[in-house]
């Protein structure tokens, strides 16, 4: 239906709520029950969380998944769930450390590394997630997973509370509370993370979030952001107007540029309104996977 919105807002979540949670506000706001989010935030963690209102939720599984944060590592303290929500197994003295030490421990994290999740994560063990085994008093041994740490930077130490703050950037699947526990693991000390923010997720940043404040029932909700803003990164094509209406049949079209077989591609309108999502096919033509605005 043509009238259906595509958008997407991108909250400022705050912490002790679930990304559900924020879900429900969104959905009450703007009175529809087609709403998702994209990229789960624990409820301690605050932060950028992207949410689909319409037929922008069926986009989410083309936007980027590298993620961006700042968070706090407290050195010293090991924890269940490796963060200071979790039960506290063990203390240890933190050792004299200085920025040069810490910085150039810092170099074994970057780039693609190999990583255990916590046993508190929502990754699957035998179809049932990690979290619900280890509430039950199960000790699991997950298979490390194999993530990219783009950057890693060292933005403080303060040895008087033994915490570090860091900025990361990171492909989607990394777990900051992981990268907390094996840096204090190869400091000596062991170590979790004692706070997280998002900072950038699915293609948006910080400066792109609006407080959960600003939803109310009552008021207008905010305009959503353009659909095509996170599809940047993808090739693009613009529909002639005598292609329009087969493709809202969903039928292939011919593509005379030359695309990468698989990849997919932002269809667009004649007036540059987001018309769907294609795949490029061995023929080179454009398979629709996703068509907005569909003929019947």
């Amino acid at each position: 239906m043509a009238d259906q919105p595509c958008g997407f807002l991108v909250l400022d979540k705050p912490a002790g709520l679930s990304s559900q949670a924020c879900v429900g506000h969104v959905r009450r706001a703007y009175g529809l029950r087609r709403v998702g989010h994209g990229g789960t935030l624990d409820p301690a963690v605050t932060g950028v969380l992207p949410i689909a209102v319409g037929n922008a939720t069926r986009l989410l599984p083309y936007l980027p998944g590298e993620k961006a944060y700042q968070g706090v590592v407290q050195l010293g303290v090991i924890t269940s769930s490796d963060d200071l929500e979790g039960e506290v197994m063990q203390r240890q003295a933190v050792p004299a450390l200085d920025l040069g030490h810490i910085a150039t421990t810092l170099n074994g994290f970057r780039g693609a590394i190999l990583q255990v999740p916590p046993q508190v994560s929502a990754v699957h063990v035998d179809g049932q997630r990690a979290y619900k085994r280890v509430r039950r008093g199960e000790i699991l041994q997950l298979q490390p997973r194999s993530v990219v740490i783009h950057r890693l930077e060292l933005l403080g130490w303060e040895p008087c509370s033994g915490r570090i703050k860091l900025a990361v950037h990171c492909s989607a699947g990394t777990y900051i509370r992981a990268l907390a526990r094996d840096l204090g693991a190869v400091l000596g000390c062991g170590g979790c993370l004692a706070s997280l923010r998002r900072t950038a997720a699915l293609g948006f940043k910080d400066d792109e979030s609006i407080p959960l404040e600003t939803l109310n029932p009552a008021k207008t909700p905010p305009t959503l952001l353009s659909p095509l803003a996170p599809l940047r990164h993808l090739a693009q094509h613009q529909l002639s107007s005598v292609d329009l209406a087969g493709w809202r049949c969903g039928r292939t079209i011919d593509c005379s540029a030359h695309l990468t077989i698989g990849e997919p591609v932002v269809i667009l309108e004649p007036d540059g309104n987001l018309a769907g999502m294609a795949r490029v096919t061995e023929a080179n033509q454009l398979q629709p996977k996703l068509v907005i605005n569909a003929a019947g």
